[in-house]
């Protein structure tokens, strides 16, 4: 087994793995939650093995070579540059969007979010006390987009945050700068601050494409974008829990860390070191890495679109695919689909129970196994 080698399945059984251990006692496959079933980079692996033999594991500040890894790769992937200051360091992206809507606006304001949508989007606004309007997002030549239109009619008055997801997370968009430039003036127009969740940013299956951080294109809209990234889905690395947000707006940081202190934990110090480890060396791994995604992308675009009752569209980043599962008309997908066999997220889960979210960031030989089953259960559903 190499670092590289993805077709070869890892056993993560008996390792406390949330996907795993949800289906433990059960045949069932999990495609569920946004991890991945590879094994990190080995410079990863490596910068913990040197850590831990040092055998000390006390209170520990931001490492100095993490923040200028940073800094210097959003000038060498986006050409943009930012403070160190400007990094804030968190032990997860979700705690980052509910502290954006804690740190901006007051109690009973709205914040307007995309539907559908990664969950969180929907609970840190109702756990922070504001209230969520949802836009249904369209779809333009097979890619799910924010309608623009849409999206400026629902802002009100008390709107002060719009949440934001590039790549998204279900679809796989990867937002073009025309479509970044109009987000950006409509919130210049409206006077918003937007909370950006880039996640996914180092996950582009199109060789074509580029991501581009929406606060990358200009100064103005830096000034009112909260950046929030991470190495954890790339290189997965997620159960160590390392992220940051970038807040280039000096008053808005200290908002932001004054909502979060005394609550959010610091970094632990082998999260800090494995995204050292990822950013320092572990580019050559993720281009391995997403030429297997895109080849099981591939694979399952050809075969889940043979599949009576499935439909899916292209998608452009991450390793998550979103199935619309309508025409097979189930009374229940997610149960149906676990009991052939396969564990995937409920579409309901993000605001649209038409659809199904499987991940595919597994071995191939898991991924057919899964379709294998997908495509059984619903021929033996469907009438002749």
């Amino acid at each position: 087994m190499t670092f590289n080698d993805f077709d070869t399945p890892i056993d993560r059984s008996n390792t406390a793995s949330q996907k795993w251990e949800r289906y433990q006692d059960s045949e069932v496959l999990p495609m569920w939650v946004a991890d991945t079933d590879f094994m990190a980079p080995a410079s990863v692996i490596e910068a913990l093995q040197e850590r831990v033999s040092h055998g000390v594991f006390g209170y520990t500040n931001t490492p100095k070579r993490l923040e200028e890894l940073v800094v210097q790769r959003m000038e060498r992937l986006y050409s943009w540059s930012i403070e160190k200051d400007a990094l804030v360091w968190l032990p997860g992206l979700v705690c980052g969007l509910h502290l954006a809507c804690r740190s901006v606006g007051e109690a009973g304001d709205r914040v307007i979010s995309p539907q559908p949508i990664y969950p969180p989007f929907v609970t840190g606004p109702h756990l922070s006390d504001r209230v969520v309007t949802q836009v249904p997002m369209t779809e333009v030549a097979d890619r799910m987009v924010i309608d623009f239109t849409k999206l400026e009619e629902a802002i009100s008055p008390q709107t002060q945050l719009l949440l934001f997801c590039n790549p998204h997370n279900p679809g796989g968009t990867v937002y073009r700068k025309p479509e970044l430039e109009q987000l950006a003036a409509l919130a210049e127009r409206h006077d918003l601050i937007i909370c950006s969740d880039e996640i996914h940013c180092d996950l582009i299956l199109e060789p074509h494409l580029k991501h581009i951080p929406l606060a990358s294109l200009n100064e103005r809209i830096a000034q009112r974008t909260i950046t929030l990234m991470a190495p954890s889905k790339t290189y997965n690395i997620a159960g160590l829990g390392c992220s940051f947000a970038i807040i280039p707006n000096a008053e808005l940081r200290q908002r932001f860390n004054r909502v979060r202190k005394g609550i959010v934990p610091d970094v632990n110090l082998l999260g800090y070191t494995a995204a050292i480890g990822a950013y320092e060396a572990g580019d050559e791994w993720n281009k391995v890495q997403l030429d297997y995604l895109r080849e099981n992308r591939d694979y399952l675009l050809q075969e889940i679109n043979k599949i009576p009752g499935l439909s899916l569209k292209p998608i452009e980043a991450t390793y998550l695919a979103w199935i619309d599962v309508s025409a097979a008309k189930l009374e229940n997908p997610a149960r149906f689909f676990e009991q052939a066999g396969v564990g995937m997220s409920p579409g309901r889960d993000f605001g649209d129970d038409r659809f199904m979210r499987l991940n595919f960031g597994c071995s191939r030989p898991l991924l057919e196994e899964a379709v294998k089953r997908i495509r059984t259960a619903l021929l033996n559903h469907l009438p002749a």
